[in-house]
């Protein structure tokens, strides 16, 4: 690889640069072409592939924006859009000189602390970032679960924007890869005007006798304990045992104790089901790392 080509936390002030000049927001791939412009990148750089066949300077871009976007300088407003925040907007005013390596390094290597659902939408929690005294199987975790984050809050914020009819799909297809129903058809969407809060009906055995009632919500705040009180009378009116409430959200503490009061419910919120896509491979690609270690036993 070129080692001369920047490093993803050198695309960090271009990007609050060129983003400062659209309040509206620029296509990700624009900013892309803007930070290389103002990167001044050859063409032999802006050429080099990564494994995956994407461009090396566009995934160094996209980390930057992940790093400005979990310190609340920038969000995406919509798949594929990039914004500063009312919050970036005030820093690039503030740092209208060069900004310092040392303000740059804080950026790269910082992380929301403990940020809930309930705020934005978004449970994921980071770790720490890559330490250089870490042992290279650490540092292979470490970039795994960092890589896994940042695919959480991409889904995260793709399953906002995506239709009500179509997040209910894709609610059954994860419960599918989990497992659920013989096969796919044996789980139905039947969300839409009088579904009585029952967005999806999965059928255990061949004959449906056994059935899970699922409802899948795109809640802007968290799930309280009426819309679960609401929900397990949608269950109680089909004579159905078993329920899962599915939200983008999250649940309040009242919520999860109304779960635990009653049997038969069984509660998603955002954070685990961005994970179980990913575990299920719904909407989510995974290649395959080959990690050479020796085998000892081929010597002997």
């Amino acid at each position: 690889m070129n080692i001369s080509l920047p490093t993803y936390d050198q695309f960090i002030e271009p990007i609050l640069r060129i983003l400062q000049q659209y309040p509206e927001g620029l296509r990700a791939a624009e900013v892309h072409d803007a930070a290389a412009d103002y990167l001044q990148l050859t063409q032999e750089q802006r050429s080099e592939l990564l494994s995956s066949g994407q461009a090396v300077y566009k995934n160094r871009c996209g980390w930057a924006h992940d790093r400005l976007k979990r310190v609340g300088l920038s969000f995406s407003p919509r798949r594929g859009l990039w914004q500063l925040s009312k919050e970036g907007v005030v820093y690039i005013k503030q740092n209208s000189g060069a900004i310092v390596e040392d303000e740059i390094q804080r950026i790269a290597n910082s992380y929301y602390d403990g940020l809930s659902a309930a705020e934005d939408n978004k449970a994921a929690v980071f770790d720490e970032p890559l330490s250089g005294q870490a042992s290279p199987d650490d540092q292979l975790e470490q970039a795994l679960q960092a890589l896994r984050q940042a695919t959480a809050g991409e889904l995260l914020e793709v399953l906002l924007a995506v239709t009500p009819s179509r997040f209910e799909v894709i609610v059954l297809d994860v419960l599918h890869g989990l497992g659920y129903g013989i096969s796919r058809q044996d789980l139905q969407r039947v969300g839409g005007s009088g579904d009585a809060g029952i967005d999806g009906v999965i059928s255990l055995d061949k004959l449906g006798l056994e059935k899970v009632y699922v409802q899948a919500k795109r809640w802007q705040g968290t799930v309280g304990r009426p819309e679960l009180q609401a929900f397990y009378g949608a269950l109680a009116g089909q004579k159905a045992k078993r329920g899962v409430f599915i939200t983008t959200s999250a649940f309040t503490a009242q919520a999860l104790d109304f779960a635990k009061s009653v049997e038969g419910i069984v509660l998603i919120d955002g954070e685990r089901l961005v994970n179980l896509m990913m575990d299920t491979e719904v909407g989510v690609t995974s290649r395959t790392l080959k990690v050479p270690s020796l085998d000892s036993d081929y010597f002997e």
